[in-house]
């Protein structure tokens, strides 16, 4: 009990509130070509300084528990000893989701915060390596990583952005394994079935669709998105049209598969249409809960048990991912090519061989990684507080990482107080 006592004195003994708020504004404040301003800002940087040499020369870990002390509130240090009494060791690698996690629509407007940006930088210079995994296009994590973090922390070969929830995998700096395009090893069948249907989901879509949802840019999976605000009313709607439309597409592509052996063409069906329809809709249902309930509130919920689906369909079907995110998204991808499969392969280019990472994010497709991470003994899950029902209680059931909207930093600060916990040891 000797850490949690000198712990309960850190916070008791001195004013760690305004000890934080000095460091928040040394670390954030913003670079402006005014003397008075940078007079300002090393005052404050003296001011913290001192506040340090306080805590430093009053412990025997004076450093250790300065640093803390600067970062981490009473609760989340506390937090930090418990994690590091269960599990004895730092946590050597990020994997973040971003979309609602790092950066929230409703509470960040939809940009990744100063201090969450900064104390990323951290534990850069710390030599903890960063993967960002996420649903997105290749090229807009590329922007925004750039812009947040800069180019020298994207390119400095410590980094890796496993997008499009796990098709492709980009670490830069690392010669022939800077890109590795993870669909290209998929079977031609299933290829062939992404092929047939990205050709066809604009083209074919209802004229409301057309107008209502954009084709996000991938490389592989197909990703309807709404034409309006994410989270709206006009939204949810055009989404969970738009999930029931994808599903149908898919069972007609797969369908032609099975019938002819290569995409259907208007007019060449040997299978019963609607009956493939209606089995791929009841497969995809009793798959997630979340898509069974738009499926009846569409009414194209079919009255069929998942166990009448034949098994010819079901192993293409368990090979192909149908995902929804409530007035965000409605996708198709390939449960081969996950974001277990991409954080893996990062793993490897970053010669992470033996990981103890924090997972965060908040969707069906991040909780994979959690999962994974708990059966291995390989890490932690920290979820905002609106994740998915899985997922948060996944966490609530592990470390109850939980936090509020827009304030990841927070589990952050918590991490890095366990990281120099750890040290300790």
């Amino acid at each position: 009990m000797e850490r949690y006592d000198l712990v309960y004195q850190l916070y008791d003994e001195y004013d760690t509130k305004t000890l934080r708020e000095f460091q928040e504004f040394v670390d954030v404040f913003p670079a402006v070509d005014s003397r008075v301003a940078l007079e300002h800002w090393q005052g404050a940087t003296e001011e913290l300084e001192e506040r340090k040499d306080e805590i430093r020369s009053s412990f025997a870990a004076g450093e250790t528990f300065a640093e803390i002390a600067a970062r981490a509130t009473r609760d989340q240090a506390f937090t930090a000893l418990d994690l590091e009494a269960k599990y004895g060791r730092a946590v050597n690698v990020l994997v973040l989701d971003v979309d609602e996690t790092l950066r929230s629509a409703g509470g960040t407007d939809n940009e990744i915060p100063r201090e969450t940006l900064h104390l990323l930088t951290e534990f850069h210079e710390a030599g903890v390596p960063i993967v960002i995994c996420t649903g997105q296009t290749l090229e807009n994590v590329k922007g925004f990583a750039i812009q947040g973090l800069g180019s020298e922390i994207v390119h400095s070969g410590n980094l890796s952005i496993v997008y499009e929830a796990g098709t492709g995998v980009f670490t830069p700096g690392h010669g022939a394994d800077t890109k590795q395009l993870l669909y290209e090893d998929l079977e031609e069948e299933i290829r062939t079935v992404f092929d047939d249907v990205r050709s066809r989901v604009l083209p074919e879509a209802p004229e409301e669709l057309r107008r209502g949802c954009h084709l996000q840019g991938n490389e592989f999976n197909v990703t309807m998105k709404p034409n309006y605000e994410t989270g709206s009313a006009d939204a949810r709607e055009i989404i969970d049209e738009a999930l029931v439309y994808l599903i149908d597409l898919l069972a007609d592509a797969v369908g032609g598969i099975l019938a002819n052996g290569e995409p259907e063409h208007e007019g060449d069906r040997t299978v019963d249409d609607e009956t493939i329809t209606d089995w791929t809709r009841a497969f995809y249902a009793a798959q997630d809960p979340e898509i069974r309930a738009v499926l009846e509130s569409e009414g194209s919920y079919p009255d069929l048990a998942a166990d009448a689906v034949p098994d010819t369909l079901t192993a293409i079907l368990e090979r192909i991912d149908v995902a929804y995110y409530e007035a965000d998204a409605a996708e198709i991808g390939s449960l081969e090519l996950n974001k277990v499969v991409g954080v893996e392969r990062a793993l490897d280019v970053l010669g992470v061989d033996d990981p103890f990472a924090l997972v965060m994010g908040d969707s069906k497709s991040d909780l994979r990684v959690m999962q994974w991470v708990a059966a291995n003994d390989a890490g932690i899950a920290a979820a905002p507080e609106h994740a998915s029902q899985d997922t948060l209680e996944h966490v609530l059931e592990t470390d109850e990482l939980v936090f509020d909207r827009g304030k990841s930093v927070d589990v952050l600060r918590t991490v890095y107080a366990l990281n120099r916990l750890a040290r300790l040891s």
